[in-house]
């Protein structure tokens, strides 16, 4: 089942949720507006989510001597990010995510965003198979087989556990 979404995931998975992109929707608890469903970089724009996504991408400083020998093989791997906009954690780690993206160069081919609500629901079985309890949840693949997740918080660092998911740098 793993397999299935990746593949999608790599022949054009917009085309799979067309209209449904970059779905606006209001979160129960607080009753903001959050993203839901497949999105886009471009959707932290909007400026329900510019606010925080902008800060905290601008005042990242991306730490380039972890990511020694990663910006060449980057783009060999593909990114799935699952988050929510009404997580403090995924406004926190995926700008964050995405200034280290930026940094090695990495193709937006190669990553896809999914904005849950708070039950880490899409709708989608494919997608609801990612067994996924905390946000964001970082799952990277590499020849359409999962290499490894960082869930909620890195262990050590974005840079760090990123290299290490993808060279096995210890």
């Amino acid at each position: 089942m793993k397999k299935l979404f990746v593949i999608l995931f790599l022949v054009g998975i917009v085309n799979i949720y067309g209209q449904d992109t970059n779905r606006l929707t209001v979160e129960e608890k607080s009753g903001k507006p959050m993203l839901f469903g497949f999105c886009t970089r471009e959707a932290f724009q909007d400026t329900n989510f510019s606010w925080w996504f902008n800060s905290e991408y601008n005042n990242y400083e991306v730490d380039s001597i972890s990511l020694e020998g990663l910006k060449a093989v980057a783009n060999d791997y593909s990114v799935l990010i699952f988050m929510g906009t009404w997580c403090s954690d995924s406004r926190r780690e995926v700008p964050r995510l995405f200034k280290i993206f930026d940094w090695l160069g990495m193709s937006e081919k190669s990553i896809a965003i999914f904005c849950v609500g708070r039950d880490k629901i899409v709708g989608d079985d494919v997608v609801d198979d990612m067994e996924i309890e905390l946000v964001p949840t970082l799952i990277f693949y590499h020849q359409g087989d999962e290499i490894g997740r960082i869930i909620e918080v890195p262990d050590e660092s974005l840079e760090i556990d990123m290299k290490e998911i993808i060279l096995g740098d210890d």
